[in-house]
């Protein structure tokens, strides 16, 4: 086959690139791609395009590199497209987590659903549109994959008015399952499980090895090894008490449903403590933000003149394998946010939901699930709800409905009355305009 060519939006998200780079360099198939990154950031891409040569040059690779800040030119002629974007800068999204914290609406990543997810998704679905428009111009054939968040929010949008080959990835599947089985006492590889529901919130509704069910392992771990039961307070009591695992850690989790995060005392007790890399506490991902913003040039600038040899051994990400399974290599079984068309038989039709897929030179080919156990279904209902509304209200401008949304936010609606949530969505609304462009109005 001719040269593939593989585009990056949003390249200047720096460790995606490296990382993704670096696997689909070690397939055969994919060693001599033309990789073109782009990105609206000249500094960042600078950086992209000096840290991904160093890559190639490593790995004695014949792919080409190409670096621009023409969207256009980049996706011209692609196979593959993979984005990363963010829109708006810390001093814009920064404002959906501070503003609904002084309605009593604690925050703790806020980039997936709820509130602040709600408002991310104003911003970035009509980029992700415009991404889609040119792909369908430029290189209909190639496949998107999206890392960019919020990811279920971005994917329907894309999904529903588009006819671009989209799936949505996130690596919170494989990342539990490998927690899961090393708690279980068994090696990752020998584990066969069934995950599905939103992203997210997908759940383990089978977690097995040589057919024998490996939860009671799970379920002795967590209530008899301290250590254990800590890494993943939220998470883990959501086991405990609802029988199945959930896929994304206890900080993302405790903002997702009504449980952990509606008074101070349960936010002590359960989002404070744990000691997985993510906690639960107030704006970890904003403080995140603002301390890498000062450091992030130091960084990378010590990396690409480090003398300390790199490993080029291929990471566990989907994208690649995917990438290499749609260009003719093995087809390659992941899990992606596709439309339910009959695959989750108690989660709404048409609405995103994350199950397993098979990439293949077809494209995907998403697998039936059939019925999730009902206490995992009415939690991915609540929230499929809200995010379905506000994809809707996105689209067509209605404020009306970006309110009901949130509304239906199980953490905005455990903390506050129908009148404090309708003034603290005008308000962000207010902080939020000019990045908004499908809304003309905003009064609600």
């Amino acid at each position: 086959m001719a040269r593939p060519k593989i585009c990056f939006i949003g390249a200047g998200s720096l460790g995606f690139t490296r990382g993704l780079v670096r696997d689909l360099l070690t397939f055969p198939l994919l060693r001599d791609a033309h990789i073109a990154l782009m990105d609206i950031d000249s500094e960042r891409l600078s950086f992209a395009k000096e840290a991904v040569e160093r890559i190639v040059e490593l790995g004695k690779y014949p792919a080409v590199i190409e670096a621009t800040l023409d969207r256009k030119q980049a996706l011209k002629g692609a196979n593959a497209v993979l984005c990363t974007i963010l829109v708006g800068g810390t001093n814009v999204w920064r404002h959906d987590i501070e503003i609904p914290k002084k309605y009593g609406v604690n925050i703790n990543v806020g980039d997936t659903r709820g509130v602040a997810g709600i408002f991310r998704a104003l911003r970035t679905i009509p980029v992700m549109l415009d991404i889609c428009r040119d792909i369908e111009q430029l290189c209909p054939d190639a496949i998107l994959l999206n890392y960019t968040n919020p990811m279920s929010m971005n994917c329907k949008a894309m999904q529903s008015q588009t006819s671009v080959k989209v799936t949505g990835l996130c690596h919170s599947v494989q990342g539990t399952a490998q927690m899961l089985a090393n708690w279980a006492g068994v090696k990752y590889e020998e584990v066969d499980y069934v995950c599905a529901g939103i992203n997210h919130q997908a759940w383990f509704i089978e977690f097995k090895k040589n057919g024998v069910d490996l939860y009671p392992a799970i379920r002795k771990a967590i209530t008899t090894r301290k250590e254990i039961y800590n890494q993943e307070l939220v998470r883990n009591e959501m086991f405990l008490h609802l029988g199945y695992y959930v896929t994304e850690s206890s900080g993302h989790n405790s903002e997702y449903n009504w449980w952990f995060r509606k008074r101070p005392d349960l936010i002590e007790k359960y989002c404070t403590h744990g000691t997985n890399w993510n906690p639960g506490e107030y704006a970890f991902i904003l403080k995140h933000y603002l301390r890498t913003e000062k450091t992030w040039k130091k960084q990378v600038k010590q990396w690409l003149a480090s003398k300390e040899p790199i490993s080029l051994e291929r990471g566990h990400e989907y994208a690649a394998y995917i990438i290499n399974a749609y260009l003719g290599g093995e087809p390659y079984l992941f899990n992606g946010n596709v439309l339910n068309k009959g695959l989750v038989d108690n989660l709404p039709e048409n609405a995103c939901v994350e199950v397993p897929v098979l990439a293949n030179r077809r494209g995907f080919n998403p697998i039936h699930v059939g019925p999730l156990p009902p206490q995992c279904a009415a939690l991915n209902n609540i929230n499929i709800a809200s995010e379905e509304m506000a994809v809707q209200g996105c689209i067509t401008g209605d404020p009306e409905m970006i309110f009901h949304a949130v509304a239906y936010d199980p953490l905005s609606a455990a903390v506050l009355s129908l009148a404090e949530i309708k003034k603290m969505v005008r308000e962000l609304f207010e902080k939020n305009i000019k990045y908004l462009p499908t809304f003309k109005n905003i009064r609600i």
